[in-house]
């Protein structure tokens, strides 16, 4: 009974990752499709976050056929209580990849070549970000999910960043006022998904230790 039960285990470790490869792709993708202006691609993540949100479908019905069926002992039970937390962060990442792509379709996202090396660095430590936090969760590798943690600050440097140099553009260009607001909304979707990615670092530390630090 309890190999079967182990073997269920990992297979949600295997669809915790697999809805995590979903994820990273529509935030590799987004940005893309923000640094070359591609609404065809931004459309492609749209259609993705169908799959997302199926997988965070799936691994609910996992979860508590493990809670239901089976006998969990209190390490299994903060296994699958995160489990169950940190795919509502990974659903509403894969939502706000879905919002950065939703601009570039309907609005004007003109960057600069210097706006396109910050978003780009802001977008790729993001990345970095959500795959430390779910391979930290999955290897039980509570270093691992205490640097991801610790690496929220570099994404909140380079949101303040480009927040202050959009305001200034405000203040200088009024005819171009929506493009930099939706620039500014694209920015904070980022930051976001950082503060998700921490969520999910902070689940996987609780699954290691028992207390779920800040």
């Amino acid at each position: 009974m309890r190999s079967r039960f182990d073997r269920q285990l990992e297979q949600l470790n295997d669809m915790l990752q697999d809805m995590g490869a979903h994820i990273e792709k529509a935030i590799a993708m987004s940005k893309q499709a923000l640094i070359e202006k591609d609404a065809g691609l931004a459309g492609r993540v749209v259609e993705l976050e169908d799959e997302i949100d199926q997988k965070e479908k799936d691994i609910e019905a996992l979860c508590m056929k493990l809670l239901l069926q089976q006998q969990p002992v209190a390490r299994d039970l903060r296994m699958i209580s995160g489990a169950l937390k940190m795919i509502t962060d990974m659903e509403r990442i894969g939502d706000q990849a879905t919002d950065i792509a939703e601009i570039v379709i309907e609005g004007d996202t003109t960057l600069s070549e210097a706006k396109k090396g910050q978003f780009t660095k802001m977008a790729d430590d993001t990345i970095k970000m959500v795959a430390g936090s779910i391979e930290a969760f999955v290897k039980k590798d509570l270093q691992m999910a205490k640097d991801v943690i610790k690496y929220d600050d570099v994404v909140d440097e380079l949101f303040d960043s480009i927040k202050s140099d959009l305001i200034e553009l405000i203040r200088t260009d009024d005819a171009n006022g929506g493009q930099i607001l939706d620039l500014l909304m694209i920015a904070k979707y980022f930051e976001r998904i950082g503060d998700h990615a921490v969520n999910i670092a902070r689940w996987a530390k609780y699954s290691i230790t028992g207390r779920q630090a800040q």
